[in-house]
Formats: structure tokens, C-alpha cells, sequence
């Protein structure tokens, strides 16, 4: 996909904050708010922008505890691994799910209130089910997210 320099630009501004008017936006990148407007809109249209959304801190909704969980799926059919991926995304323990290539088939991020909590998803949730065959648990101790991402040329 195309993007120029003033794409990136909005592309920015909008990553650091989507909360910001228009006006403050085309300000930023030193255009008129119409053109920003219609940039963001195209952006909007061609799928680069998918949506806007709030960084809620999960420490407030009581889950202080996050965690990475390899799960290794055998016989790893597709059935077996679109089903896995369907029923792990919708638990609400579930903070996002990788599909991954190499000893294991996922990387589920989840955040539960405390250990026990982790406990109970590992133990409970995801060795009850028949196609799941191993799982590693790691504890996150902390974890920072890059908040304006640009593209990157291919090598």
C-alpha cells in the first residue's frame, strides 16, 4: 500500500492521540484541516486506519497477572486449529491470540486477577480440551507497547 509522507504523518499524530480534533491534527502536520480531513477518511477507506480504541489499563479491571501461553495442538488439522482459535479468543480471560509457527501452534496473552486465576485457565480451561496436547506458561512481568509504528521497507 501507498503511503506518503503526509500519510505517515497523520498516520502519527493520530497514533499518539485519535482523541484530537481535526483541526489540532492538521495543525500538526502543517495542512488544512479540509485535506486532513480527506487524508484521514482515505485512510479510513483503503482498511491502514481499522478503528479507534481506548488503552485501558488492566490492572483496573482486576487482572494484575498477564501471561503468554504456548499451546501445542495434536493432530494439528486445520478443524483443530481454526476450532482452538475460535473457543480461546471468546474466553474472557483472553487478551489476544497468536497463531504461530515452530514447536507450538499459539501464544495466548491473558490477564487474570492473580496466579491462582492463571491456575485455573491453564489447568481448568485448556487441558480439558482434547486437542491441546502441551502448554508453557510464562508470566509476564511487564510489558511495553511501541505506541507509533511506521512502516518498514522490505529487505
Amino acid at each position: 500500500m501507498d503511503l506518503d509522507e503526509l500519510d505517515l504523518a497523520l498516520l502519527a499524530g493520530l497514533q499518539n492521540n485519535a482523541r484530537q480534533t481535526n483541526r489540532d491534527l492538521a495543525e500538526a502536520v502543517g495542512v488544512a484541516p479540509s485535506t486532513s480531513l480527506e487524508r484521514v477518511r482515505s485512510l479510513r477507506q483503503r482498511g491502514v486506519i481499522r478503528g479507534y480504541h481506548a488503552d485501558v489499563d488492566l490492572q483496573a479491571l482486576g487482572r494484575g497477572v498477564q501471561a503468554l501461553v504456548a499451546v501445542r495442538i495434536r493432530p494439528p488439522s486445520r478443524q483443530n486449529i481454526e476450532a482452538f482459535r475460535e473457543w480461546v479468543a471468546q474466553l474472557p480471560e483472553t487478551v489476544g491470540v497468536f497463531v504461530v509457527s515452530g514447536g507450538d501452534d499459539f501464544l495466548v496473552h491473558v490477564a487474570v486477577p492473580n496466579t491462582d486465576g492463571l491456575y485455573g485457565f491453564v489447568i481448568d480451561r485448556l487441558t480439558e480440551r482434547p486437542e491441546v496436547a502441551d502448554v508453557r506458561t510464562s508470566v509476564v512481568y511487564e510489558h511495553r507497547r511501541v505506541r507509533v509504528l511506521a512502516p518498514l521497507e522490505a529487505e
